[in-house]
């Protein structure tokens, strides 16, 4: 029966009043039509054989009543597994597919025909254009249900047209395998010169902010926070902190060849600044807490001392291990050095020793009474006082000097100092004023008068100040003095300026001069020096409340 024939019956069983379960026609293997019934009733069909035995269709739907009609597109009732069991009935030919369900027959894929007559024939797919899977310059050849793209000599590639690669001529293929892998080498070289300039520059970073850290660290633990307090609270001039890059550069890497000198305190280098500056860059020794504090003590004492006669300081240097200090420079030694090296062939005149004692009194005057807060230096003694140009002197080392209220009489502190030019009065009672500072300028007076050391192991009396005393008392003055000074030295000038030295070393301090009397007097004397004058001709009188004497009382000879 024919899907026309289908519809005729569907429109005749509808005019013979017919109702249809559904009202549209549905295209499937197979459509029926179902007499009225009720819920209850259960439906029921007819065999083909039975539509046969009428004569048409039309009477064969009026003489009976209410019938079902079924047209099946299948072969038979069977399933495919049921229907391949038996070979000679089996429905479907060669490269037929069986679909399980339905029994129904198909050509499988690249096959054409009816599968149910002679099987279905394999299909030319290289004769058909809409089927032909190769590309245009592509050799194609047919095999059973399908076709095989293969490139002619002289192009590679898979032949297949649309999403394939198709044939390309080879030596494009060379090009493009040269440029593909010449392109792959350029970028994994770009790649790698990339990656290599990202892991310096994250390198470089991380060594900047460890060096930053770093530098951070030391500053903290070199007193860079004390300073800045320090400098705070008093109106002075800060001074120049100064990056440790820069003073390497100074001192070529603190060179060995740059070395000026090494002391208790540190090592002290030439160097030369950006600007041209000659300075003197004193590199300090591990630090503990006391000597932190007067490495501090000294910044902030010559941040706002400024005198002729007292070493500057430029700045200094806290990101190091240590604190680096920028002075200066002072290229002469120290005063010890010029009196006491008996290798030099250089002779310290008398008028350049007055000349010494004349400028550091006036120094030590100046921390003493020009300033708004007065200094005591604390250390005064030959080695801490160098020698510039011409000997000019440069007073230093203010690691343990302390400023004072100018309603302080007096400080009281841990006892420090040098053996031989300590205070006695400072040394028993820890009272430090500014007479202590006048007795060791004393010493260092009679440095210059004697040349010997202030304590000398070869001396059956060690300390120089009770030799010196003693002749004093003695009328003796010429058995201590240098030979240099007993040669040339005029005998009024020296004995002024032993009898000057005698009052500085006072065991009472109240009965001391001040710096600033001391300053005066040798002042006056080293002027009727300079002045050419006879100074023998006048009557110097050196008083006080307890000293009134001539230079006529004392022999030299």
């Amino acid at each position: 029966m024919t899907k026309t024939g289908t519809t005729f019956l569907a429109t005749q069983l509808s005019d013979a009043g017919g109702k249809w379960v559904r009202s549209k026609f549905f295209p499937c293997s197979y459509t029926f039509v179902e007499e009225k019934r009720t819920p209850k009733q259960s439906a029921f069909s007819y065999p083909f054989s039975d539509l046969n035995k009428s004569k048409n269709i039309n009477e064969w739907v009026l003489s009976t009543p209410q019938p079902v009609v079924r047209l099946d597109w299948r072969v038979g009732t069977q399933n495919c597994s049921e229907a391949q069991r038996n070979s000679s009935t089996y429905a479907c030919k060669a490269n037929a597919d069986c679909l399980n369900l339905e029994y129904l027959c198909r050509c499988k894929k690249g096959f054409h025909d009816n599968p149910y007559l002679n099987g279905c024939q394999d299909i030319n797919e290289c004769e058909n254009i809409d089927l032909n899977p190769c590309n245009s310059n592509a050799i194609c050849t047919n095999t059973n249900g399908s076709a095989y793209c293969s490139c002619p000599k002289g192009y590679a590639g898979d032949g297949l047209k649309n999403d394939g690669k198709g044939c390309i001529p080879s030596n494009m293929i060379h090009v493009f395998i040269g440029n593909l892998i010449l392109g792959v080498g350029v970028g994994s070289g770009i790649g790698f010169l990339l990656f290599l300039s990202i892991c310096i520059l994250v390198h470089i970073l991380l060594r900047k902010r460890r060096n930053k850290n770093r530098k951070a660290k030391f500053f903290k633990r070199n007193g860079g926070l004390l300073l800045q307090q320090q400098t705070n609270e008093r109106t002075i001039q800060k001074a120049k902190l100064f990056s440790s890059e820069e003073l390497e550069k100074a001192t070529d890497n603190f060179n060995e060849s740059r070395i000026l000198g090494q002391g208790g305190q540190g090592t002290v280098y030439k160097g030369m600044l950006s600007d041209g500056k000659i300075v003197a860059i004193k590199k300090s020794k591990l630090l503990d807490k006391d000597h932190l504090e007067q490495f501090i003590n000294e910044v902030v004492i010559l941040s706002h001392v400024n005198h002729k006669n007292v070493v500057k300081l430029w700045g200094c240097c806290l990101e190091t291990d240590v604190p680096l200090l920028v002075y200066e420079l002072v290229p002469n030694g120290t005063l010890f050095d010029l009196i006491q090296d008996p290798n030099t062939e250089f002779q310290v005149s008398w008028n350049m020793r007055l000349k010494i004692a004349t400028d550091i009194a006036g120094a030590l005057a100046y921390l003493h009474s020009a300033l708004s807060i007065p200094i005591y230096h604390r250390d005064v003694k030959s080695s801490n006082i160098l020698l510039g140009e011409k000997y000019t002197v440069k007073l230093s080392d203010f690691g343990i000097s302390r400023s004072v209220g100018t309603d302080q009489t007096h400080l009281t502190t841990l006892v420090k100092g040098t053996f031989g030019y300590l205070d006695p009065e400072y040394f028993q009672s820890s009272q430090f004023t500014g007479k202590s500072d006048v007795y060791s300028f004393g010493v260092v007076l009679v440095e210059l008068l004697t040349g010997q050391r202030p304590i000398d192991i070869r001396e059956e009396e060690r300390s120089l100040v009770m030799r010196f005393l003693e002749s004093m008392e003695e009328n003796n003055l010429y058995k201590i003095l240098d030979d240099e000074v007993l040669k040339h030295g005029n005998e009024v000038e020296v004995t002024a300026v032993a009898w000057l030295a005698q009052r500085c070393l006072n065991l009472k301090g109240r009965m001391r001069p001040t710096m600033k009397e001391v300053a005066r007097e040798l002042e006056s004397l080293h002027m009727c020096v300079e002045d050419g004058e006879a100074c023998e001709a006048k009557s110097i009188i050196i008083s006080d409340n307890e000293y009134a004497c001539t230079t006529s009382g004392i022999s030299v000879e």
